[in-house]
């Protein structure tokens, strides 16, 4: 059901599974990013064109992803966040990184422009917690919801999140597009059931 006022539920949550984060310790973290590392490579076989993210020192697969992405042999595209506004530019990925905007990690190479992400067969997104339907909770900038708007209704749309952060049910707004997988730690790979069927 969709909450009227889910902003202030969000809010509540979302410090808490930050917080949450900033104290897993590292062998945890480690772990983890091999895990979701192995099960994204099988899941996303014969991916033609992936967008993803480079997940920052809190987030499942840190240290492993974006680079496991060459295994895949898929052209990768990875998010830049634009100095100004909140709307998703697109890069591809060539191996290097530099330091963008919050301090995030961006692919160096030439900027393709927010409907980039149209090219993708499948997208990674980030997350803090997903539910049994797919809908996600993000930071609150809002940056993949407007991405999502822009990509093909046939792309898998799948997140990485820790085990502890699949939810029973969160609070969900119109705007708000589910994901059609999850991995985590422990389970892997996990497709979706969508919210009409």
């Amino acid at each position: 059901m969709t909450d009227p006022e889910p902003g202030v539920a969000k809010d509540e949550l979302r410090d808490a599974l930050l917080s949450r984060r900033r104290a897993r310790p590292t062998a945890e973290r480690a772990a983890a990013a091999d895990a979701v590392a192995s099960a994204l490579l099988v899941g996303l076989s014969g991916v033609g064109t992936l967008a993803a993210f480079v997940p920052d020192p809190t987030e499942p697969g840190f240290g492993r992803l974006p680079d496991i992405y060459a295994e895949l042999g898929a052209r990768v595209l990875l998010p830049v966040i634009p100095d100004r506004g909140r709307t998703l530019d697109w890069a591809l990925y060539a191996g290097e990184l530099e330091v963008g905007r919050y301090g995030l990690s961006a692919p160096t190479g030439p900027r393709l422009g927010p409907l980039a992400i149209q090219a993708a067969d499948a997208v990674v997104v980030p997350a803090l917690a997903v539910d049994r339907l797919g809908i996600r909770l993000g930071r609150g900038g809002g940056y993949y919801d407007r991405a999502l708007m822009h990509a093909r209704p046939d792309a898998v749309l799948v997140t990485v999140v820790f085990d502890d952060e699949r939810l029973d049910e969160l609070p969900r707004e119109l705007h708000d597009r589910p994901v059609t997988a999850v991995v985590t730690p422990s389970g892997g790979w996990e497709d979706l059931a969508s919210p009409g069927g």
